[in-house]
């Protein structure tokens, strides 16, 4: 008898699609939607550079010792703000650890963050985007908080979406992955941004995966997936826009890679030279966000360095007055360690804060 190979058939095939409209030298290589006129994008412009006066700010607040370690988002601007200002009021932003241009967009103060970031609990309270969450500094678990808030929405029946936030790193976490299966199994509003800045603290993206691309991580799960420029904000706000569309639709979740890099130390406590090398983040430097929509916004007479140096000014004056009203903040009372993890303080945790107390 001769053996007869079995026919073969393909039984799924996949693409991913990957979007720019602004390159790096602030032209235009695909034609911007409708939306997007000048207006629009000198509004995305102004959120970025906002975020990165403020970065500045933090980052001398953090070397003078005024508050404890910190992640700086320099180079990773258009991902926050972009995501950000697609949002609708009532949507949930459920960030990471360097999302503050998003919280700056979503109505957060700098002297809150400056707070939190200080080592005071009172910086997660906003008194504007009260319904967002605070800051998620365990990497990727975050994911699935954000599934379980886009499930009570479905269950709600409400029109509302939730978005998360999350680097390349997190993508190697179970915690995605488990987030991607059960939104797609429940088609749940809810949109997940992978932030691949190429570095998971001192790990290179190709030590983290052997994936193509990371947006095909959602593929698995049933999940639709892009990949997109994540320097150009134009892209960053315009798939966000659409994903969480959709998604407040019914028609499901969305996973975003956003391509980007991270210019600078994974946070205050670490030393990115010791394993890239200067001329690799140099390079980078010519993707930068903020400088490709300034070169786009004044090829098109939109913008001027006198501009530019009048919004420099204002930010840095606005930074440094929420930075003195961050200083003058007075501490907590030191027995308010003990408030808030029980209904009822054990005898144990009530004899400790009568000592600390004393």
């Amino acid at each position: 008898m001769i053996d007869t190979p079995l026919a073969q058939t393909q039984t799924a095939h996949f693409e991913i699609d990957f979007t720019r409209y602004l390159d790096k030298d602030g032209k235009v290589v695909t034609p911007l939607p409708a939306a997007y006129d000048s207006a629009k994008i000198t509004e995305l412009y102004r959120a970025i550079l906002r975020t990165r006066t403020f970065d500045e700010k933090a980052l001398a607040l953090q070397r003078t010792g005024r508050i404890g370690t910190y992640a700086s988002s320099l180079g990773m601007e258009a991902i926050f703000v972009g995501a950000a200002t697609a949002l609708a009021s009532d949507d949930v932003l459920v960030p990471s650890f360097r999302e503050h241009g998003s919280f700056l967009v979503r109505g957060a103060l700098p002297r809150e963050i400056f707070l939190y970031w200080g080592g005071d609990e009172r910086g997660n309270s906003y008194a504007k985007a009260s319904g967002d969450l605070p800051y998620s500094v365990p990497v990727g678990s975050h994911s699935a908080h954000a599934a379980g808030i886009a499930l009570a929405f479905k269950i709600r029946k409400q029109p509302r979406a939730a978005l998360a936030i999350f680097g390349d790193g997190a993508t190697s976490k179970g915690d995605v992955y488990e987030s991607f299966n059960f939104a797609g199994v429940w088609k749940l509003p809810v949109v997940y941004v992978i932030n691949n800045n190429q570095w998971a603290i001192s790990v290179p993206l190709k030590k983290q995966t052997a994936a193509e691309t990371l947006a095909q991580k959602a593929i698995a799960a049933g999940v639709r997936c892009e990949q997109i420029d994540g320097n150009d904000a134009v892209a960053v706000h315009a798939a966000c826009t659409a994903a969480l569309d959709r998604a407040r639709k019914g028609e499901g979740p969305t996973v975003i890679e956003a391509i980007s890099y991270r210019l600078t130390d994974h946070t205050t406590a670490d030393n990115a030279s010791r394993y890239r090398s200067d001329d690799e983040v140099t390079a980078h430097w010519t993707e930068e966000p903020a400088k490709r929509l300034e070169l786009y916004l004044t090829s098109i007479g939109k913008w001027s360095k006198d501009d530019q140096e009048k919004l420099l000014a204002e930010l840095r004056a606005e930074m440094d007055k929420e930075a003195d009203a961050y200083l003058a903040t007075p501490p907590q009372d030191p027995s308010t360690i003990f408030d808030y993890t029980y209904a009822t303080l054990p005898a144990e945790l009530a004899r400790q804060k009568e000592q600390a107390l004393k």
